[in-house]
């Protein structure tokens, strides 16, 4: 069996699985009775409560497992990660704009749209620093310094805030969450991600090219600049759709395209489409962990991945400096 088919199959267990677990003491053959035929309250929790929180962690883990392997191989770094670009904090700045002013709760969308169009807003500042020209350095650069400058808005936001419930409510936003999200939530992203990996799933050719250095892939037919137009939207669009929807859930796209690297011979074309799969399965299987070992705690999905994925990161930076050394 393939790896990407086996990663699919895990996909679709995991999203069974989260389907199928929750606050609600119910067996399992009644709850997914309950998605095929109305059984009352039973059926509105199944379709509209659990089953498109259970998509949107298959989107969102897929967006990010997708947006850092294509980090990390244009930028030829295992330790790239999808918010190199400042399009996750300027996302998260949006929908704190939204919660600290009252936007958000003028109707249920306006929390996402506002994060969606920050996200857009901090793509078009990096590119017009970056510049036409410029090559990687420079585009990190530039998003480093519109992230650190979302940071720092952010932070003033909640120094500033006089409504201790919003304030309340930004915090705990910004540990991200899949809780309480409707199909609606899932439309507003739907079309974003697809745009997205239109543009992302069809840059392996270039991405191999360019582990032979940015000469040798100009001298392969591949237009640099073109490139990584395509790979900034791409990612933005990605990585500003799933915050805009589920909070900072960070160290997926970290992660995840390190786990499966070696599985596909460190070829950054080959890793495009496992690296959304293994997100996808490690967002889900988090959320599942979220409502088994405190569930009534309200546990938040990004505090999980922060658990998970900083011991993954330090492993990682220890094995770097010891094959350097």
């Amino acid at each position: 069996m393939s790896l990407n088919l086996r990663l699919a199959v895990l996909c679709a267990a995991l999203a069974l699985a989260s389907v199928l677990i929750g606050p609600a003491q119910v067996g399992w053959a009644d709850s997914l009775g309950a998605l095929f035929r109305d059984q009352g309250a039973l059926t509105l929790v199944m379709r509209e409560i659990r089953l498109p929180r259970a998509v949107l962690g298959l989107m969102v883990g897929a967006c990010l497992g997708l947006s850092g392997a294509v980090m990390q191989g244009y930028l030829r770094n295992p330790l790239a990660e999808p918010g190199l670009i400042g399009v996750s904090a300027s996302a998260a700045l949006g929908a704190v704009i939204a919660l600290q002013t009252g936007f958000a709760a003028a109707f249920a969308l306006a929390l996402p749209l506002s994060a969606l169009l920050a996200a857009v807003i901090a793509v078009g500042l990096v590119m017009a620093l970056a510049g036409p020209g410029g090559g990687s350095l420079s585009l990190i650069l530039a998003g480093v310094a519109i992230s650190a400058l979302a940071a720092a808005a952010t932070a003033l936001v909640l120094n500033l805030s006089s409504n201790p419930f919003a304030a309340n409510e930004i915090v705990f936003w910004m540990m991200g969450s899949l809780a309480d999200r409707s199909w609606l939530h899932v439309a507003i992203a739907a079309p974003v991600v697809a745009l997205g990996a239109a543009l992302l799933m069809g840059c392996g050719r270039a991405l191999d090219a360019l582990t032979l250095g940015e000469d040798a892939a100009a001298s392969l037919g591949i237009n640099l600049r073109r490139l990584r137009l395509r790979l900034v939207l791409g990612v933005a669009a990605m990585v500003g759709a799933a915050t805009a929807v589920a909070g900072a859930v960070g160290f997926v796209g970290l992660v995840v395209p390190h786990i499966l690297r070696r599985a596909t011979g460190a070829e950054p074309g080959r890793l495009l489409l496992p690296s959304a799969l293994g997100g996808a399965a490690m967002v889900v299987a988090a959320d599942i962990a979220v409502r088994l070992v405190l569930p009534e705690r309200d546990l938040k999905l990004g505090v999980v991945m922060a658990l998970v994925g900083a011991p993954v990161f330090l492993h990682m930076i220890w094995r770097q400096s010891r094959g350097e050394a």
